[in-house]
């Protein structure tokens, strides 16, 4: 069977789950039900998981994803905001047989992975998701700056938001830096707009990445001393780094243009233009 008939047979099976439950995919909530095989299949080969794993699922819809997780790994917490789609994916997970899958009904952002039911988060886990593009910055500073961050996640997200994580000098911006600070973030491939049903009107992009620090064991304070800096630096993209630092910290250009010729940098260079290793040692001459 070739792969068009592959999507047109998850396409049907979709279409008539929703018909049969009333389900009429919202825009609003980034209900774009991926229909081609190959890339779950992709997903699954990219997060590289074994039955020693947890996973955090995000936006399981339908669940198509979350039996074949359930099969690989020891257990899968499933959150799902849309009432419906929890309680389908309940039922069909039952239905099969699928034991080791906890479907939570609420919205990923007020997920407190502190709570005690959630204690096998607590050893460590992996995120898979299918975000909805609306929230995919908020989502990432969340599970970023969390104390409990996951070891890496696979990300289904907007192809540009996916460009921007993994952006390079000198098309940084401060959702790379952001990214960067905490992960190595890699696009495995792109993922046309006709894979999803309904369409969506941008292609996708899936996004593996590592959480890593680098073996540097850093504090809250040092952290916040960061992104502070960093989001003064952004403050208006147009204009040079020191005329933002000048206004941020208030301090003259002069002054501005000495500290960040202090760390090594050409005093007319812009935020833009700053790897994630210029920003430390901007901090660090402060």
């Amino acid at each position: 069977m070739n792969e068009n008939n592959l999507e047109l047979d998850l396409l049907a099976e979709t279409s008539e789950i929703c018909a049969a439950s009333g389900i009429n995919p919202a825009r609003s909530r980034g209900q774009n039900f991926l229909i081609n095989k190959k890339v779950y299949e992709d997903i699954l080969v990219t997060a590289d998981l074994t039955n020693d794993n947890v996973v955090l699922e995000v936006g399981p819809g339908l669940g198509f994803l979350t039996s074949a997780l359930a099969r690989k790994v020891k257990k899968v917490i499933a959150v799902e905001l849309d009432d419906k789609l929890a309680s389908i994916l309940r039922f069909n997970l039952a239905k099969s047989g699928i034991k080791n899958v906890s479907v939570v009904n609420e919205n990923i952002l007020n997920f407190d992975i502190t709570r005690s039911i959630y204690s096998e988060l607590k050893a460590g886990y992996d995120i898979v998701a299918n975000l909805p593009y609306n929230i995919s910055s908020i989502f990432l500073r969340k599970f970023l700056s969390i104390q409990d961050k996951p070891r890496s996640m696979v990300l289904m997200l907007q192809k540009e938001v996916a460009e921007r994580i993994c952006a390079s000098s000198p098309e940084m911006s401060i959702l790379a830096v952001s990214v960067q600070y905490f992960a190595k973030p890699e696009i495995i491939g792109y993922v046309p707009r006709e894979d999803f049903w309904p369409a969506p009107v941008v292609d996708s992009a899936i996004v593996k990445i590592i959480i890593d620090n680098g073996g540097v064991q850093r504090t809250g304070e040092e952290e916040k001393a960061f992104f502070r800096l960093v989001k003064i630096g952004f403050a208006q993209k147009r204009k040079m780094l020191r005329n933002n630092l000048a206004n941020g910290f208030h301090v003259s250009h002069d002054e501005a243009g000495e500290w960040i010729e202090k760390a090594g940098l050409n005093s007319k260079v812009r935020a833009q233009e700053l790897r994630l290793e210029d920003w430390r040692k901007l901090l660090l001459s402060q």
